[in-house]
């Protein structure tokens, strides 16, 4: 394995899986995750590895654990983590989100953290390919079988961080509550100020207390199509290029 690039100048190094490609919504999740006072973290659905890669090169403090069901990709996260000399902060379960009870224990980790599938089979786009469909839709997990997994593997007051699809935020949120999970925190995703929601990223707290703060919405561009300072701030581009 010996494709890896620089995902910004100075930054970790990052090989691409076959079926779990690096997008702005990874990129844009970990920037969401706030790892203060949070130390021992799990990636539900780690694909390549990026989001757990991602938070270990910015929290030297912090230790992560991808829990990814297709080998191959599995591998890939690894080769990620190595690469990047993580491999004291960081590993790779292969294995299915919904036994996690034979791999963790109850409340074992601080924060975890989710890119998962974004529709119910059967209602959004589909890929010939099993491995890439189940990339996109929940035929290998549910979201209740995801947020019912992260309940588990939270400690109380731990964190989940998760990205997904505005017009299935009612649906997370009634996952989340119905799981023990409080959503704490909201931010939308906009391509520009006057486009719709393109993504929402969510903050969730094991048996915390009601309570719901929105956040400034998150535009990545301007009307005139330039990153805007945030975006660049997010994928490290220097304000010459």
């Amino acid at each position: 394995m010996s494709d890896f690039c620089e995902l910004w100048p100075g930054g970790p190094v990052f090989c691409q899986s076959g079926h779990f490609r690096l997008g702005t919504d990874s990129v844009l999740l970990a920037d969401f995750v706030n790892t203060s006072s949070l130390r021992r973290g799990i990636d539900l659905g780690c694909g390549s590895g990026a989001i757990a890669l991602l938070l270990l090169a910015r929290d030297e403090k912090l230790k992560m654990t991808g829990l990814e069901i297709l080998p191959d990709a599995a591998d890939t996260a690894r080769a990620n983590l190595s690469a990047n000399q993580c491999g004291a902060r960081g590993g790779v379960v292969t294995g299915d989100i919904r036994e996690s009870r034979r791999f963790f224990k109850s409340g074992e980790f601080d924060l975890a953290v989710s890119n998962p599938p974004y529709f119910a089979s059967g209602r959004g786009p589909s890929s010939p390919s099993g491995q890439r469909a189940a990339a996109r839709e929940e035929s290998a997990c549910t979201l209740e079988e995801l947020c019912s997994a992260a309940a588990f593997l939270l400690r109380t007051g731990g964190g989940f961080f998760v990205v997904y699809r505005p017009e299935r935020l009612a649906e997370l949120f009634c996952a989340m509550t119905g799981c023990g999970i409080e959503p704490k925190r909201l931010r939308i995703v906009q391509n520009t100020a006057l486009s719709a929601p393109c993504l929402v990223l969510a903050e969730g707290r094991r048996g915390g207390r009601p309570g719901l703060r929105m956040e400034p919405p998150l535009i990545l561009h301007e009307s005139d199509g330039c990153e805007t300072a945030e975006y660049k701030r997010i994928y490290h581009i220097s304000g010459e290029a």
